[in-house]
C-alpha cells in the first residue's frame, strides 16, 4: 500500500498539479524535507481508517433498537437521539480506538520505511524506526533492545493515561 502512495505522491499527484496549475502540488511531498512527514501522516491514516471504522460500527450494533424506539415516542429529535442515545453507548469504543490507534501512530514504521526510509534527511525517522535502523544497521542490539524496552514502557505510560482520563468520562 505504501509502495502505491508513493507512486501517487511522485507521480500522479505532481502531474495533476502541473495540469491543473496548482504550484502546491506539482512536486513529490516526499522529496521535500518539511513536507515529507505529511505523506508519511496520509498513509498512516488511510490504513487506521478501515479498523476504527470497524470498531465504530461495531460500537453502534451493539446499541439496542428499544432506545431509539423509546426516544421517538418521546417525541426526541435525531440530534437528541444522537446526543443522548448513540454517543454515551458507543464512548467505550472511542476509549479503545484511541488508545490503539494512538500506539499504532507511535509505533509508525512500516510507512515509513517503505515510503521514504527515514529521509529526506531524517525528516520522518519514527521511534521505531530509529530502534530498527540502530540495532541492525549499526550493530547495537543491546543498545536497542534497552531502547524498545523503554519505548514499550513510555507507551504503556500513555495507554494507561488515556485510559484513566477517558475512563472518567464513560460515566
Amino acid at each position: 500500500m505504501a509502495y502505491v502512495f508513493s507512486f501517487l505522491f511522485s507521480q500522479l499527484v505532481p502531474s495533476i498539479g502541473e495540469a491543473l496549475g496548482i504550484e502546491f502540488l506539482q512536486y513529490n511531498i516526499l522529496g521535500n524535507q518539511n513536507l515529507a512527514w505529511v505523506g508519511v501522516v496520509i498513509v498512516t491514516v488511510w490504513q487506521a481508517a478501515a479498523f476504527n471504522t470497524i470498531l465504530y460500527l461495531s460500537g453502534l450494533v451493539t446499541i439496542d433498537d428499544s432506545l431509539y424506539e423509546a426516544a421517538e415516542i418521546d417525541g426526541a429529535s435525531s440530534f437528541e437521539k444522537f446526543r443522548h442515545i448513540t454517543v454515551p453507548m458507543i464512548i467505550p469504543f472511542f476509549t479503545i480506538n484511541l488508545v490503539v490507534s494512538m500506539k499504532n501512530f507511535l509505533m509508525a514504521f512500516d510507512q515509513v520505511v517503505a515510503l521514504t526510509e527515514g529521509g529526506p534527511g531524517t525528516a520522518t525517522e519514527s521511534v521505531s524506526f530509529l530502534i530498527y535502523q540502530g540495532a541492525f544497521a549499526e550493530g547495537q542490539f543491546a543498545y536497542q533492545s534497552a531502547n524498545a524496552i523503554v519505548f514499550f514502557i513510555i507507551i504503556v505510560l500513555i495507554s494507561f493515561f488515556q485510559f484513566k482520563v477517558l475512563e472518567g468520562r464513560e460515566r
